[in-house]
């Protein structure tokens, strides 16, 4: 798959005057149209999108064969299973939204559960990265941190250790509950807090792939070093951005 730059609103803009012209499909919501409590900051939708940098845009913190090999084969791999799932179970891709999948997944497959999750958080995942990273937040969100954790740091560290405690393979999350008050995460396999199985339930702003496929060839068993380098790469600017959204509509 060609890796290009993209900005994912002016993609969505273009593909969206485009139709089905670039060969791409997702279902478009009305502008910050809320779905089960919460406005979207962007639809993600069954299909997997470009990748918003290139492969070696993050180095050294993420290197780019991983990069390269966790979109292109990992995360390709969960759309198509998803897609696949979808036509399977009658799941309309053109008219339902994947977070309203996800909000009641109990009721399908292990394969939808899956495929549906891994599609979802990894989606998110690449576009809350950046090879422009401020170093915390500021704004609403960096005043929410410090209400609900009492400082960046102490947020830093529960979220790190979340993170490493993850047993096998799984995400850590920064959630916000429907009470708007953010807490901390962290999910097995590629279950994530929309899901109606998972222990905490909320919409995810920001979440970690500790997955080793998303680590091993640069750290291999040094999950924390993955874990203290990812922290260089956080793109605040969009979690800012994606908060405000759900908090505001």
């Amino acid at each position: 798959m060609k890796n290009t730059l993209h900005d994912r609103r002016e993609f969505l803009k273009t593909a969206g005057k485009a139709g089905m012209a670039a060969g791409l499909s997702f279902t478009v919501l009305p502008s910050f149209a809320k779905d089960f409590g919460y406005a979207s900051f962007y639809n993600i939708g069954f299909m997997q999108q470009p990748l918003p940098y290139n492969y070696n845009a993050l180095e050294p913190h993420i290197d780019a064969m991983t990069m390269e090999i966790h979109y292109t084969k990992h995360a390709a791999t969960y759309a198509k299973n998803l897609q696949e799932a979808a036509a399977a179970e009658g799941v309309d891709t053109k008219k339902m939204k994947l977070e309203t999948v996800l909000s009641s997944i109990s009721k399908y497959s292990p394969k939808m559960r899956n495929n549906a999750g891994g599609h979802y958080n990894h989606e998110l995942f690449w576009e809350t990265m950046s090879p422009k990273s401020e170093k915390a937040p500021d704004q609403k969100l960096g005043k929410a941190i410090e209400k609900d954790f009492g400082s960046f740091d102490t947020f830093k560290n529960q979220f790190t250790e979340a993170a490493k405690n993850r047993f096998g393979s799984g995400w850590a999350w920064l959630v916000l509950t429907d009470g708007n008050k953010l807490v901390i995460s962290s999910t097995p396999n590629q279950d994530n807090p929309l899901m109606d199985v998972a222990e905490v339930k909320g919409r995810p702003l920001l979440g970690l792939d500790v997955w080793e496929h998303a680590y091993y060839l640069k750290y291999q068993n040094r999950r924390p070093d993955y874990i203290n380098s990812w922290w260089n790469v956080i793109d605040w600017d969009f979690v800012e951005k994606r908060y405000r959204k759900m908090v505001n509509d």
